[in-house]
């Protein structure tokens, strides 16, 4: 599928610092969010109490500037949260937990594997041993379900490696799953003009991190809380939670583009941990959207563009292109 329409200049826009209702990289909070909110206090009165050198060492180490900061941060792990929101920073040499981003999981999603996935193990093992001592192999069987939904939550929330394609004017896909909708636009409010729509349905057996489809600079973010309706149904992506992504790429003749992250009927937690004005390279993971969802992205009508989307077609997050600027013109 092609399309086309003539190079239109628009100005460039400013960068607009975060709505008030983005106070963290999970807007929306959440039980396990508290949970790790209230861990981290507990971390952090250890480490002042029994590990001072440690907190004076890692504030030595702190960079960055933060008025009026809220936020007690003694070491990377405090900024897990607040990252979007907060000014402070750690060179990657000074995270002495970076080891957690090669575990194939997203660090986003650790404490709910450990939650859940903990919970479905204790099931798993407490069946497997009421067996032994009740000399009933048939208890063993009541292990599979927990088990199975143990292997299911880990698997949620990998985090494979992809390769990321390059070459100028590449748009990349920025989630994996099936597109389910592709619709020319006569006009889109943040790109002034018109767009073209790709929208990406997310299953829970999909890899839920969202990526940046171009080498961009990120413009605004907005956060519209709403419903939780079923995201295989189109519609429901007006009125369900969700938080767009704003970017202006970073080549001439810096095109804007607008990613948005939908909350389904089981997903019901977005995280997006990138801020106003920094820039992402194509592909950079951004956030994720937890337990089914749906992806959208809105591309700038400017010639040539060729869209290589496909009705029904299986995408992932960071490899598959969606669609080219440039080159030879696109056949209709």
């Amino acid at each position: 599928m092609s399309t086309a329409a003539p190079v239109s200049p628009v100005s460039r826009p400013t960068v607009r610092p975060l709505p008030s209702n983005i106070t963290s990289v999970q807007p929306g909070n959440g039980t396990i969010v508290r949970l790790e909110l209230a861990w981290g206090q507990l971390r952090r009165w250890y480490l002042r109490a029994f590990r001072r050198g440690y907190v004076a060492h890692m504030h030595q180490r702190r960079q960055g500037d933060c008025p009026g900061c809220t936020h007690d941060i003694v070491d990377p792990r405090d900024l897990k949260f607040h990252r979007n929101v907060c000014g402070f920073r750690f060179d990657a040499a000074d995270d002495r937990f970076a080891w957690r981003d090669r575990l194939g999981v997203t660090r986003v999603g650790l404490a709910e594997i450990l939650v859940f996935g903990g919970f479905f193990l204790m099931l798993a093992v407490g069946a497997l041993s009421a067996s032994v001592l009740l000399a009933a192999r048939w208890v063993a069987l009541l292990a599979v379900a927990p088990a199975a939904l143990l292997v299911f939550v880990v698997s949620f929330f990998r985090d494979p490696h992809r390769r990321i394609p390059e070459g100028s004017g590449v748009i990349v896909s920025p989630a994996d799953g099936t597109i389910d909708d592709i619709e020319q636009l006569d006009h889109c409010e943040f790109l002034d003009g018109p767009a073209v729509k790709v929208g990406i349905f997310l299953s829970v057996f999909n890899v839920h991190v969202n990526r940046i489809p171009e080498t961009s600079r990120v413009i605004e973010l907005r956060y519209l809380p709403g419903k939780f309706g079923n995201a295989l149904r189109r519609s429901t992506a007006a009125e369900n939670e969700q938080l767009w992504i704003m970017l202006e790429a970073a080549d001439p003749p810096h095109r804007r583009m607008l990613v948005k992250q939908i909350a389904g009927a089981i997903a019901r937690r977005i995280v997006c941990e990138a801020r106003p004005g920094e820039m992402l390279a194509r592909g950079t993971k951004f956030g994720m959207i937890k337990f089914g969802s749906r992806t959208e992205l809105y591309l700038p009508r400017e010639g040539p563009l060729c869209l290589e989307a496909k009705l029904n077609q299986s995408v992932r997050g960071g490899s598959t292109v969606l669609a080219r600027y440039g080159g030879d013109a696109p056949t209709p």
